[in-house]
């Protein structure tokens, strides 16, 4: 059994649709399928398609009920004026399906307890934990699971702590570790890899100059796209500070 795992589509259809030539056979989304991306009704046809199993990220409950999303504030800006921008691409359908994914999902996978959820497990939306042994440590605490699939920070890494193991495939349509491009995890027999493939960046502006956003929001973001760099969105921010 060959399960592709992935994390953070955030409207990236070209970088889903390469995902998706990957051989598997099942997959495991764990949120943020919406958000920041000029695609997100397809990827969410896609997620309906194919995915066993998704959750819901910090993204997918904004664009299903209006709450803010809370991220990072250096992202904030560009997060709601894609969203104003994209909100015609979601049906009413859209939208329940986002209000009624789960925030977490527990299951016997290859013989192992495996939890999944976007964040952490004290607070399965929000929190910002990357690869941080002592701070996994703390949250797996009374945790029931041998193993812990999570996303929502876009840094892939994987941490034995203790007899548990916790995975985060990063992002498969907005990377932040300086590899732009599109990442997700393997699981088979037992074993895990984090893996990457390149994918038609191009496409993705060019979809996010379609939406008609301001220089200020599509500028930071095809850099990003195209380092896999957040400094770049911080750089901007502050060139328009001092500007």
């Amino acid at each position: 059994m060959r399960t592709l795992v992935i994390s953070d589509i955030h409207g990236n259809l070209p970088a889903l649709e390469a995902v998706a030539t990957v051989p598997h056979d099942d997959v495991l989304c764990l949120g943020d399928i919406v958000g920041y991306g000029p695609f997100p009704g397809a990827c969410l046809d896609w997620i309906r398609a194919h995915a066993s199993l998704a959750v819901q990220g910090n993204h997918d409950c904004s664009a299903a009920d209006g709450s803010p999303p809370r991220c990072r504030p250096e992202f904030d800006t560009l997060a709601k004026a894609v969203a104003t921008a994209t909100a015609t691409q979601l049906s009413p359908a859209d939208r329940d399906y986002l209000r009624d994914l789960p925030r977490w999902s527990r299951f016997q996978l290859q013989g192992r307890r495996v939890l999944c959820l976007h964040a952490t497990p004290r607070d399965p939306r929000y929190r910002y934990l990357g690869n941080d042994a002592a701070g996994w440590a703390r949250e797996l605490s009374g945790v029931d699971a041998d193993v812990l699939l999570v996303g929502h920070t876009h840094l892939p890494f994987v941490l034995e702590i203790n007899g548990q193991r916790v995975v985060n495939p990063g992002s498969v349509g907005q990377p932040k570790d300086g590899d732009p491009r599109a990442a997700y995890a393997i699981l088979e027999d037992g074993r895990v890899t984090l893996q990457r493939i390149a994918y038609a960046v191009d496409r993705t502006i060019e979809g996010l100059g379609a939406l008609a956003l301001s220089d200020d929001v599509t500028t930071p973001l095809a850099q990003l796209l195209r380092t896999g760099d957040p400094a770049v969105v911080r750089s901007s921010l502050r060139t328009r500070a001092t500007g």
